[in-house]
């Protein structure tokens, strides 16, 4: 009888973590984000090396000694990549890897891979391929091994999803047209999806990654998404009802986490998924209040939102995960600096109320109030004010009634519209 060979689970990779660290300002260790990343893309830390430095050696990243530092707790720990703290350039990584013996893969590489692992939906899977191919193609070396999809796999040789990847820089520039075409007709129809909400207030978590915000969003709409203690656990947005009394239909979106020097290609390459946080009327930014590090972290979380040019869209501060904190003095110290911010717990439901009260009195003070007498005999008119704003009050007399009423202020330009067509005089009250 043949014997069939027993099944074996594939070794996990093992890396040894390296960076420059000079002038570090942050909490904790210099490299624990990245140790973070890796950890989300299924990788074993075995050691890290870091060096003070003003500014990375052009050739290899690190200094001469460092290198040789390297070299020898890559073979000790039995590594099977190294992983820099940073984007190298193609010199520094095809030197690095000359000289440690390993694959070595950068920042945005990790990131990318990690992307790769979770990208479900076929947008984010066109998303992170398109990333994936532009980072690549000024690394052209022949052949595109990093990224051919072979048994075994591992970080950074996680390719777009192709077998093998022609080497022809004119077939990859082809594909990376191609997918561009593609995701903007994503764009378009996510356009189209929101601008079929415009009667709807939208808003849009925002925040650092493992911040909380897919836990907020269960709690705030009753939804069953997805969450998990790591990084990036959330790529594809999703949208729900939010139910606050007397605030008029709400509609909430749950997006990508940012992370320090998020790679400017995935930036781009999601460009639609971030449409939700761009065309939001409000974003909530939602903080880790139990991380050291918390400050820092907004501080790149604002940097992407300006990036995607959404900095002007009007933002509440919740500094979430309040039931984890340890010192208080450090929440207190992040409640001085962002003075509007609302303390909330969406595992335990801690100042979820005041959440939704700080959100209906924004939205209350962007509506504008009008007065408009309508004839008894024109009903279709009363019917489409009615559809069109919020009835507050109504007055009768002998030949016609007088409404008090608000409206969301980007319906100001359709109510006049509506008032001049029904020759109708608004009056502001």
């Amino acid at each position: 009888m043949r014997r069939v060979p027993p099944v074996t689970a594939q070794r996990p990779e093992v890396a040894v973590l390296f960076g420059c660290v000079d002038g570090w300002n942050g909490q904790g260790e210099p490299l624990d984000e990245l140790a973070g990343l890796a950890e989300a893309a299924d990788v074993g830390v075995a050691a890290r090396v870091t060096q003070r430095l003003p500014k990375p050696v052009a050739s290899t990243y690190i200094g001469k000694g460092k290198v040789e530092e390297l070299r020898r707790a890559v073979a000790a720990a039995g590594a099977t990549l190294a992983i820099a703290d940073m984007d190298l350039s193609p010199a520094q990584a095809r030197n690095l890897m000359r000289d440690v013996g390993v694959r070595i893969v950068d920042r945005s590489e990790l990131i990318m891979d990690i992307f790769a692992r979770r990208a479900r939906t076929a947008q984010a899977q066109l998303q992170v391929e398109l990333a994936q191919l532009q980072y690549a193609l000024p690394r052209l070396r022949g052949q595109w091994s990093h990224l051919d999809r072979y048994r075994g796999g591992g970080v950074g040789t996680r390719g777009p999803g192709e077998k093998q990847i022609e080497t022809d820089r004119r077939l990859v520039q082809k594909r990376i047209q191609d997918l561009k075409a593609r995701l903007r007709e994503q764009e378009r129809r996510t356009r189209q999806s929101i601008a079929a909400r415009a009667n709807a207030q939208q808003v849009a978590l925002a925040g650092y990654t493992n911040t909380g915000k897919s836990t907020l969003f269960n709690a705030l709409t009753g939804a069953d998404v997805y969450t998990a203690d790591r990084l990036f656990a959330t790529l594809d947005t999703r949208t729900r009802r939010w139910e606050i009394p007397g605030c008029g239909e709400l509609l909430l979106s749950d997006t990508v986490g940012f992370v320090r020097d998020l790679p400017h290609h995935l930036v781009a390459s999601f460009h639609a998924t971030l449409e939700e946080v761009i065309e939001a009327d409000l974003l909530l930014h939602v903080v880790d209040a139990s991380d050291p590090d918390a400050a820092r972290r907004m501080r790149a979380v604002r940097e992407v939102i300006a990036e995607i040019e959404a900095d002007a869209v009007p933002s509440i501060v919740v500094l979430n995960k309040v039931d984890r904190v340890v010192d208080t003095m450090e929440l207190q110290a992040l409640r001085n600096a962002e003075p509007g911010a609302v303390v909330v717990s969406a595992r335990t439901g801690q100042g979820l109320d005041e959440l939704a009260a700080r959100v209906k009195a924004h939205f209350a003070a962007q509506r504008r109030r009008f007065r408009v007498s309508i004839p008894l005999a024109a009903g279709r008119v009363m019917a489409e004010l009615r559809r069109l704003a919020t009835i507050e009050r109504t007055e009768a007399s002998d030949d016609c009634l007088t409404f008090g009423f608000s409206i969301d202020h980007r319906q100001v330009p359709r109510l006049k519209a509506w008032a001049s067509a029904a020759q109708l005089s608004l009056e502001r009250s």
